[in-house]
């Protein structure tokens, strides 16, 4: 067999440049997280660095940090998702119209869950096996999807009755184990999941080499195709789960809700660190990300600013994190 024949090539891991540069975009990330919290807690030191506060910025932080989780797959790999946010908004549709059957609330979740995945499998065998590119695709799921969602309830809300999943974003009671909001521990158990699954796993390897270098790794062997596929899909799960606790928050189906919610999910995985280009992202870093929106929101209205002024301060920081990002690359280079 020729020695440059696929069999016999494997991937290598990023250079060492690349390991210094995510690290680098991390630390960042972390110092700029910790700067806005100090600059907050100075201008409002009696209502922002308080412990009610900094439990409702987690729960805050859940639907989008959940949906991020999927969003670093599908960036890494070098993809990008702007039907997230439409996702989100179809599936509290769906576990609402569920529980009004009188189908367990357990079941319902699932069944929104499974449907986002449904989704995300469109999406990925659009883009894997069509070969259309991702921002046109998702560009168009993005208002199908929304459509969905409004033809469910007939553009009108659907209301559900109380079930134990309305208590997903609610802070317990003081005397309680959990101190946190059961959204914060399955955001914080799904983070676990996927950063190991991205460390540890030759999927996560897969997804990596994908967004390194796609015609690479297919010469190295590996199934490009199924790796986006399974990407869509897991993204759309995980868009599925914060679909569930974003029905927990709002306590009904509807079909104008997390409208823009993409921006921040798709900025909270850019200001973690990863390319737009694909092949670098961490799990960590979006968290960081994603808690770094959530403190600039929640500061902003402590201080009495206005939305503009918010999505005004959200757009520069996206654009200045993406600037970041090309001038390390350069460096690397």
């Amino acid at each position: 067999m020729d020695a440059t024949s696929p069999a016999t090539l494997s991937y290598a891991p990023p250079a060492e440049p690349s390991r210094w540069r995510g690290w680098l975009q991390r630390l960042s990330a972390l110092a700029g997280l910790i700067f806005v919290c100090v600059l907050f807690s100075v201008l409002r030191p009696r209502t922002f660095p308080t412990v009610g506060n900094v439990q409702l910025m987690l729960i805050q932080t859940a639907v989008v940090a959940t949906a991020a989780l999927g969003m670093t797959l599908i960036i890494v790999s070098g993809g990008i998702d702007l039907s997230v946010g439409s996702t989100i908004a179809f599936v509290t549709m769906v576990v609402a119209s569920l529980i009004n059957l009188k189908l367990p609330a357990f079941v319902a979740a699932l069944g929104g869950i499974g449907a986002a995945a449904i989704y995300g499998l469109i999406i990925g065998v659009l883009i894997a096996k069509a070969k259309l590119i991702p921002f046109v695709v998702t560009l168009g799921t993005w208002s199908a999807y929304r459509g969905v969602a409004k033809g469910i309830g007939g553009e009108q809300v659907i209301n559900a009755p109380d079930t134990w999943l309305g208590n997903l974003m609610i802070n317990p009671p003081s005397s309680s184990w959990l101190l946190l909001a059961p959204s914060v521990w399955i955001t914080i158990a799904l983070s676990l999941i996927v950063a190991g699954a991205m460390r540890y796993t030759k999927f996560g390897r897969h997804v990596f080499a994908v967004g390194s270098n796609e015609q690479t790794a297919r010469l190295c062997g590996v199934a490009v195709d199924r790796v986006k596929i399974l990407v869509y899909v897991i993204g759309g799960m995980l868009a599925g789960v914060a679909g569930v606790l974003q029905f927990s928050y709002i306590n009904q189906g509807d079909p104008t809700t997390a409208m823009g919610m993409e921006l921040n999910i798709i900025a909270a995985v850019v200001i973690g660190g990863a390319s737009l280009s694909g092949g670098q992202g961490t799990i960590i870093g979006t968290l960081i990300g994603a808690m770094i929106m959530t403190v600039l929101g929640n500061g902003c209205t402590k201080l009495g600013l206005q939305n503009w002024v918010q999505e005004i301060v959200t757009g520069a920081i996206i654009i200045v994190a993406h600037v970041l990002d090309r001038l390390q690359h350069r460096v690397g280079d």
